[in-house]
């Protein structure tokens, strides 16, 4: 049956108050926040550094560039244009001959409509050289996982070890771009997410190691061929600068504040905050020389809504005039994009997967396994769907 409006509505009357009072706690809460964010930048140094040493948890983050220019940690950019012409313009002026590049994954997961368990996984990737010729790059990658390789000794399921074989696939091509392009700074790396594997602490040790390894060559690899590598994440939940402001300001634990909320307020499109030290606990202890290598921060991209976050390698910071340049990079590509990196975009415009794919792939394999006698069987509702389409 249909959902019935009429009782979703009935609910949500019962239980306004529930929603008001949280909503206003929060409120409060953030105004707190971004009054501390004030009190952070006005901070002197020698202040700042006597605090964090009177501090034993984890402070979240170090700021990596002078603060007291700064209107709470934004750094303004003042970028304005009567029309996208101009805009366009301007993008012109920085990004041509600039070489961006993305990879992005798609996968077919294991089915129970096989009788043995089989997956597909494909990375595309898009190189835009920004050229007046309008020269550019798309292709893609595939790798069918066998049974043997979806068996995880802790009986984990099968989906994760494609999650992780898609991954490694992704940075293993982000690898092998900045190597071909060593010591190239006129060309920037994208990972579409973060350097910070946190989402993986919830796994086992193996799964928690094998994404560590992942991003330590990516890390490695920008560092030792001096490529730039930005780490986007569009919607982010970190609290690495509200982790710092309730350590240094003795503020109240609120999981529900995250630092894109706190630094909207103070940021129109195009402007950053200052760059900070990424200082968070738990996973980055695993990261070995690079558990203290790498930055953040945060770039209005949209009019409305909450500003992106930005991860990169320290070594950006330590080369004089890179971190300028890589972000109007960014700006550029979010102008091409309306809102979003272009060449992110596109990579997973190359790599996504269509129902047709899929139906296509299994068609393929029914058609493979017959030709050499193996013992693959297709549900009826399979080889139903393959046949009608």
């Amino acid at each position: 049956m249909s959902l019935k409006p009429s009782r979703i509505r009935r609910i949500l009357d019962q239980k306004r108050e529930n929603f008001s009072s949280f909503d206003r706690k929060t409120l409060q809460q953030l105004q707190r926040y971004r009054l501390a964010l004030g009190d952070l930048a006005n901070l002197p140094p020698d202040d700042l550094d006597s605090k964090l040493s009177a501090t034993t948890d984890a402070v979240g983050a170090l700021p990596l560039e002078i603060l007291k220019t700064s209107d709470h940690c934004v750094l303004h950019c003042n970028l304005v244009w009567k029309n996208r012409e101009q805009s366009l313009s301007w993008v012109r002026d920085r990004l041509t001959g600039i070489a961006t590049f993305a990879v992005d994954g798609s996968q077919i997961y294991p089915s129970k409509d096989l009788s043995i368990p089989v997956a597909l996984v494909q990375v595309g990737w898009f190189e835009n050289l920004h050229l007046p010729t309008g020269d550019y790059e798309k292709d893609i990658e595939l790798d069918i996982m066998t049974p043997q390789e979806l068996q995880m000794g802790d009986g984990s399921p099968a989906d994760r070890q494609v999650n992780m074989r898609r991954f490694e696939m992704e940075t293993q091509k982000l690898v092998q771009y900045m190597k071909a392009h060593a010591h190239n700074q006129d060309c920037l790396v994208f990972l579409d997410g973060s350097l910070v594997a946190s989402f993986a602490e919830v796994f086992d040790a193996d799964s928690r190691a094998f994404y560590v390894h992942c991003l330590l060559e990516l890390l490695r690899t920008s560092e030792t061929y001096r490529v730039p590598l930005i780490a986007y994440i569009a919607t982010s939940s970190a609290d690495d600068l509200t982790t710092l402001l309730k350590n240094l300001f003795h503020l109240p634990d609120c999981n529900h504040i995250h630092d894109s909320q706190v630094l909207s307020q103070f940021m129109q499109w195009g402007d950053r905050t200052a760059l900070f030290r990424c200082q968070r606990s738990g996973i980055l202890q695993a990261y070995a020389e690079q558990s203290d290598r790498i930055a953040f921060t945060y770039l209005k991209t949209t009019r409305e809504g909450y500003p992106a976050r930005l991860e990169m390698p320290i070594w950006m910071h330590e080369e004089p005039g890179l971190v300028n340049r890589v972000m109007d990079w960014v700006r550029g590509e979010v102008v091409i994009g309306s809102g979003y990196p272009y060449v992110i975009e596109t990579a997973d415009q190359v790599a996504v997967l269509q129902a047709e794919d899929r139906q296509n792939f299994y068609r393929i394999l029914q058609d493979w396994s017959e030709q050499e006698s193996l013992n693959l069987r297709f549900s009826q509702k399979m080889i139903s769907k393959v046949r009608r389409r």
